[in-house]
């Protein structure tokens, strides 16, 4: 597993670490599981937005083609 280290503002570090106590993990773990998460949404909402274009620009694409 690859490590990454970043800077955050201490107000910032203190607001990571209480919504980490309150959800009971380690502000590590609230860390990757956010990212994970934003890395899935995000990459399903792109699949997403490119096939409503594709779909609806399916005409203007055959004439142009």
């Amino acid at each position: 597993m690859a490590a990454i280290t970043i800077n955050i503002a201490d107000e910032q570090l203190q607001k990571l670490q209480a919504m980490a106590q309150e959800s009971g993990i380690s502000a590590e773990e609230l860390l990757r599981a956010s990212i994970e998460n934003w890395l899935n949404h995000s990459n399903n909402d792109f699949v997403q937005a490119a096939s409503y274009v594709l779909k609806k620009n399916t005409e203007l694409y055959r004439r142009l083609a």
